[in-house]
């Protein structure tokens, strides 16, 4: 693949390889000349064809970059590093404490066995553009069943395994996959997740049926196989024929990931190819440091943003190895895993949540299990997908004595907008901020008009426009929503949906979501979806669910309901009642706990619910009293249920 002088296992050259450039120059050049910025970073990646317009719009008018060129994702993570002379170097360790498997695939070995799935997934007809529904534990076959549908053009969504039927099938409905994948089941801890039947119910609810389904059977849940509709992963594989990979444009999509929308209909972030690539590798070397052949490991799932930027293409692409963990930080066997990980492989690198932290540090306060393993390899520790709070970051750098940073981005991003590019250079910590901007986002913080907001006061955090590469360009087949959430409410910038506020010095403070999006443990949530599903109770008349603050999970749903008139149920049967339909139909990810009988709700005049009002009572939070607000008297019932819920 020549083009765009990629060079063997090369960096570009502001990376730890040579002297490190200084952040704030790097950053003023990606806002001056964003255009020549992005084409210089373009160089480290090897094109098929060079791009002939670096940035553009296309013909709905909106910003794509890298426009005629040509390259294939897959390729430039597998079979670049093998041509390269990496392929003895091993691409994944991959370490599962529930079912007491490893297994370390190097380059050589990966690039086989995606290049038959390629030509399993090719025999089904599988072709460019045609979409892939992925529904799979934390196995290596996932990273190869992504890889395959790259190498052929087509475009993978993976669905977190053990969302619920209905969830699956709302997916299945919008990306209309010709494939659907998926396993036997996955282990949370020591309980068994069976997907088949989640499968099966979300095949019967979905109006698209795709052409089949490919199985991944696991010794601990066999299950039995539909005929004609299901086949057999490892058989498929037996009699594969290897395919080549097929060339795309920087534009074409890689991959739709489903993320939580307002309106409790998942909205499909589109990622492209060119962007994409470029984007990951630069932050590979300038945000985490990390050069090729350094061990980076993400501890998050394949199914959420991090696992896709960050545990398979970040690193792969910057021919780094990754560890694929099918674990958690606690009880696998207890809350030295994550020590033990890094002692073994020699990470360099670990990015994880404050809540695999917090959980580490409620097992084992004093951290006295990581004085039982060796962490010199690690340089950084990275905290990411919920707000860091002071107390588990100063905890961390003092178990760890190592720069802990704390960093902010979204799925729409697929790559972070704040961080401390410490490949750039390490600038100081300040506990409780996500650092400075990354290059190529120009950060701001406006008021409910539009108006910049003066240093240290809260607002709404935008990124003015053009966004850099990698960035979502649109909604899968939604561009008027796409436009409707993310570029009417601010024109002229990206709407974020958090707050936050910038001080003198530069560094930016995100305080949280400013719509009904919350964040449970990493995972964000629809509070609105799980409203639709408490509403639909029988006995409930009107209710709200919001997000509390936990210091465990960083947020928690909470649900508040007003009954029906001349309903006669229990309050605590109706919570379990409750409690089981989320787990039903949202999952058990939505972790929701808690539903209370209230009389009524905080409204304003027009019906509004003021959600917010009531996410700062339940945190103990001062509230100021609406002007609109309908029935003041309101709030004091509702403060004294929630002390007699504390």
């Amino acid at each position: 693949g020549g083009g765009g002088g990629g060079r063997a296992g090369g960096c570009h050259k502001n990376t730890v390889n040579k002297q490190p450039m200084s952040y704030q120059s790097t950053f003023d050049r990606s806002i001056r000349q964003p255009e020549a910025f992005w084409e210089e970073q373009a160089k480290a990646v090897s094109w098929f064809r060079f791009p002939e317009k670096i940035l553009f719009k296309d013909e709905k008018g909106l910003d794509r970059w890298y426009g005629g060129g040509r390259l294939n994702t897959a390729w430039l993570c597998l079979d670049y590093h093998v041509e390269a002379g990496r392929g003895e170097q091993v691409a994944i360790h991959y370490d599962s404490p529930t079912t007491g498997v490893k297994r370390s695939i190097t380059y050589r070995e990966l690039l086989d066995e995606v290049s038959r799935f390629a030509g399993v997934l090719k025999s089904f007809g599988v072709e460019k553009g045609d979409r892939v529904v992925i529904y799979m534990p934390m196995v290596p076959q996932t990273v190869v069943a992504m890889l395959a549908c790259a190498r052929l053009g087509a475009v993978h969504s993976v669905v977190f395994g053990g969302f619920a039927p209905r969830e699956l099938a709302i997916r299945i409905d919008d990306a209309k996959p010709k494939l659907l994948i998926t396993s036997g089941g996955g282990i949370e801890i020591s309980k068994v997740i069976e997907y088949m039947p989640i499968v099966n119910l979300a095949w019967e609810e979905a109006t698209h049926k795709p052409d089949a389904c490919i199985v991944l059977q696991r010794d601990f849940v066999p299950v039995p196989l539909v005929p004609g509709r299901d086949h057999d992963w490892n058989e498929l594989m037996a009699k594969a024929e290897p395919a080549a990979h097929v060339e795309v444009e920087a534009t074409d999509p890689l991959y739709i990931l489903y993320t939580s929308g307002t309106t409790g209909k998942p909205k499909g972030v589109v990622r492209d190819n060119g962007g994409y690539a470029v984007a990951l590798k630069w932050s590979m070397a300038n945000i985490y440091g990390v050069q090729p052949g350094d061990v980076y490991w993400a501890a998050s799932d394949v199914g959420w943003v991090v696992g896709h930027s960050y545990i398979i293409y970040g690193p792969l692409l910057h021919g780094c190895t990754t560890i694929l963990y099918e674990g958690k930080p606690v009880r696998t066997p207890d809350a030295g895993a994550f020590w033990r990980v890094i002692e073994e492989y020699k990470v360099n690198v670990l990015f994880t949540a404050p809540t695999a932290i917090r959980a580490i540090k409620k097992e084992d306060p004093e951290g006295s299990l990581r004085h039982q393993y060796d962490l010199n390899s690690l340089r950084y520790l990275f905290l990411a997908g919920e707000r860091c709070d002071v107390a588990t970051l100063e905890w961390s750098q003092q178990l760890l004595g190592k720069p802990v940073i704390d960093h902010w981005w979204q799925t729409e991003s697929g790559w972070p907008m704040l961080a401390n590019s410490v490949g750039l250079e390490l600038l100081p910590v300040k506990p409780g901020s996500v650092s400075k901007p990354v290059c190529g986002f120009d950060i701001q913080v406006l008021d409910a008009t539009g108006r910049q907001m003066p240093a240290g006061e809260e607002g709404i955090v935008v990124v003015k426009l053009p966004l850099p590469p990698g960035n979502l360009p649109d909604l899968w087949n939604d561009t008027v929503r796409f436009k409707q959430s993310y570029l009417d409410p601010y024109p002229g910038y990206f709407f974020s949906g958090d707050g936050g506020y910038i001080d003198a010095d530069g560094y930016v403070y995100i305080t949280g979501r400013i719509d009904d999006i919350i964040n449970v443990a990493g995972h964000r949530l629809s509070t609105a979806a799980m409203e639709e599903v408490v509403a639909a109770h029988p006995a409930v008349a009107e209710c709200a669910v919001i997000g509390v603050h936990d210091n465990m999970k960083g947020e928690v749903p909470m649900g508040f309901v007003v009954l029906k008139a001349g309903i006669n149920i229990g309050e605590e049967q109706l919570e379990k009642e409750l409690v089981a339909l989320v787990r039903e139909k949202v999952g058990p990810v939505a972790f929701f706990k808690q539903a209370i009988v209230v009389k009524r709700l905080p409204k304003t005049r027009s019906g509004k619910i003021l959600r917010k009002i009531m996410r700062n009572m339940a945190d103990g939070k001062e509230f100021t009293m609406p002007s609109t607000i309908e029935d003041a008297s309101v709030l004091s019932e509702l403060e004294d249920t929630m002390r007699e819920h504390q």
